[in-house]
This record gives C-alpha cells, sequence and structure tokens, in this order.
C-alpha cells in the first residue's frame, strides 16, 4: 500500500516544484491545523500541507497529505491523500493581499483499510508579506462507501509562495 502512495505523492507534487521555481507566482504551497468534526458527531483533529500550480489563469492542480484522528484517540488516525484542483480568484482585492478560492478532489483515506471520498472546500490566502500568508479554509470530505459520513474541517494555516 505503501508504493502506489508514494507514487502519487510524487506524481501531485512534481509539477508543482517546478511552478514554485517560477518569478511570476505560478505556485504556491501550505501548512494546515484542522479542528474537525463528522455526520455522526465525533470531534477531531486533521494536520497536513500541500501546494499547487496554476496552469491557466486561475485554475490550479495541486495535492495535500495530511494525518486525521479522532480527539479521544488521536495515535489511531489514518492518513489523508488529496489531489486537487483549485480555482483561484486572481483579481479579487486590487492590493493582491486577500486571495479567495475554491477547491475540490479526490481523498484517499488510508488506515487499516483504504476508503474513497471526494472534497470540496473554499477559502481565502491573506498575503501579509510578499511570501507568506495566513490560509483560511473550510473542507468537506465525504466517504464514497458510506454514503452520507462527512468529515468538516475549519483550516488555519500558513501559505508561502
Amino acid at each position: 500500500m505503501r508504493k502506489p502512495f508514494f507514487v502519487i505523492l510524487l506524481v501531485v507534487l512534481l509539477p508543482l516544484a517546478a511552478a514554485a521555481q517560477s518569478k511570476d507566482r505560478r505556485g504556491q504551497g501550505y501548512f494546515f491545523v484542522a479542528p474537525t468534526t463528522t455526520t455522526a458527531g465525533v470531534f477531531g483533529l486533521h494536520i497536513g500541507g500541500g501546494g499547487e500550480g496554476l496552469l491557466y489563469k486561475g485554475l490550479g492542480v495541486g495535492g495535500e497529505i495530511g494525518y486525521l484522528g479522532a480527539s479521544r484517540e488521536l495515535s489511531r488516525g489514518i492518513g489523508v491523500l488529496s489531489p486537487n484542483v483549485s480555482y483561484n480568484f486572481l483579481k479579487a482585492s486590487k492590493s493582491g493581499k486577500f486571495a479567495p478560492f475554491v477547491t475540490g478532489g479526490y481523498t484517499l483515506l488510508v488506515g487499516s483499510d483504504a476508503l474513497h471520498a471526494v472534497n470540496v472546500g473554499g477559502g481565502m490566502n491573506w498575503w501579509f508579506k510578499d511570501h507568506l500568508g495566513l490560509r483560511l479554509e473550510f473542507r468537506d470530505h465525504a466517504a464514497l462507501q458510506f454514503g452520507s459520513a462527512h468529515i468538516f474541517g475549519v483550516r488555519i494555516g500558513l501559505a508561502f509562495r
């Protein structure tokens, strides 16, 4: 199970490394912490990081990797891998300091078994320095095998470019 996980991670993140080398800000990375809750009322914590490269205007592709655990048993959590597409509203503020976005894609939840899910979300980056910003986001992961099982998270983190 580890080999496919790292192959997917490499395929998703390699283009981001190339995009990050450009001076015209065609890519960004981020780290986050998110308190979570589920439709079953279980509270937890999701930590992770990721990145994206912009392909055309505000359209981007990226991925993230993280760890998700229930608050009562954080040590028994699961891995989270999400390749995503996003749209960044580049002209949202004249100063360029506030950059809203929407995102969505596939999610692989890896524990004792692998679960498939989809994710959707949105938020904004506040670029308080040229290369460093605050990232605020809401994300919903919906498991495909369990119908209406959702994991909701409110993320706070640092973005860099």
